[in-house]
């Protein structure tokens, strides 16, 4: 029955969202968003592209702090592959993918699975946790809340992912925290042993325990500076196709990109979901909805450099790894 509900749940979530999506297409100027491209110089690219560079380093970054004896160049080169076999194939693929790179460089898998992990949980705590710097500027800039209170459950869930990782920084907190989890597990498969859990828990925490305090805040700070390149990328987005700060300032489009930002765990980074929430909040500020064609335009950008841009440079990570495999093999 549970299953049946979240099922429904996610149906009608879809649904909404999908008529969401059709009502914007519909209304939207195709020529005027063909106009708002066109304005784009030869150099801009290229500016969009040295972000994407560093937001891909960013997000890498984790993988080398977690992970002794990890470059931040193969832990870039980890995090690419990945990120394009999940287009293409569904969790836990890319795990599988990203233990199989590392233990090809000579990482140990019990330690390449503990730092993946960690990895992934930094991120979905940096993830569920940027609507809190969105009510920050709500609250320093008197702007109206509006239905972005409901985003208070993203920072429980941040707080919660928070928890469990500080639950790992001790032997007996790390076990008790597996087998809970085990035992609501059983709720749900019967065969699964919650003291297994616990001692896998437990063993996570070993792997991890000699340099936790030093990767764990450094990870999250790289991860939010992920988080500011995203961003970095809509701002001059909307800025190259002419909506210059006195239609949307700096902070308007900072609390629409923060407060719509948790959404991209959706699959394909939330899209259509967080343009829709991104290109709502823009022209709410904007007082007008002249603004439509040139902020979808700017959305289409966006999306080709955070969305299809990572996909490319996947693709070229993957074929430089497999070259060095085979001459590492060779020799």
């Amino acid at each position: 029955m549970k299953a049946w509900l979240r099922r429904g749940a996610l149906f009608v979530l879809g649904l909404c969202v999908t008529v969401a999506v059709v009502r914007l297409m519909r209304a939207v100027d195709w020529e005027a968003v063909a106009g708002a491209l066109q304005q784009l110089s030869w150099w801009q690219p290229l500016v969009l592209l040295l972000v994407l560079v560093a937001r891909q380093l960013a997000n890498a970054a984790p993988l080398a702090y977690y992970i002794e004896g990890v470059s931040l160049y193969r832990a870039t080169l980890n995090d690419l592959t990945a990120t394009t076999l999940t287009a293409f194939a569904p969790p836990p693929s890319d795990i599988a993918l990203r233990v199989a790179m590392f233990t090809s460089w000579g990482i140990r898998t019990p330690v390449a699975i503990a730092g993946t992990t960690m990895n992934a949980l930094t991120f979905f705590i940096i993830r569920f946790s940027t609507p809190l710097f969105g009510f920050i500027m709500v609250a320093a800039t008197g702007r109206s809340l509006g239905i972005r209170w409901l985003d208070v459950i993203s920072l429980l869930i941040g707080a919660v992912l928070i928890g469990a990782v500080m639950m790992t920084g001790s032997q007996s907190a790390a076990k008790a925290l597996g087998e809970r989890c085990g035992q609501v597990a059983c709720r749900f498969k019967r065969t699964i042993n919650p003291v297994d859990w616990g001692r896998k828990c437990l063993d996570f925490q070993r792997e991890l325990s000699s340099h936790f305090r030093f990767a764990f805040p450094r990870s999250l700070a790289v991860s939010f500076l992920m988080v500011a390149c995203d961003g970095l990328l809509l701002l001059l987005a909307l800025r190259f196709v002419g909506l210059g700060p006195e239609t949307l300032s700096v902070a308007d489009i900072a609390v629409a990109f923060l407060f719509a930002f948790p959404l991209t765990a959706f699959p394909m980074s939330g899209m259509g979901v967080v343009d829709v929430a991104i290109a709502v909040a823009c022209i709410e500020s904007a007082g007008t909805d002249s603004i439509q064609e040139s902020v979808l335009a700017a959305l289409i950008i966006w999306r080709i450099f955070n969305v299809a841009g990572p996909l490319l440079l996947g693709l070229l990570a993957g074929v430089l790894w497999k070259s060095t495999e085979r001459t590492q093999n060779a020799s």
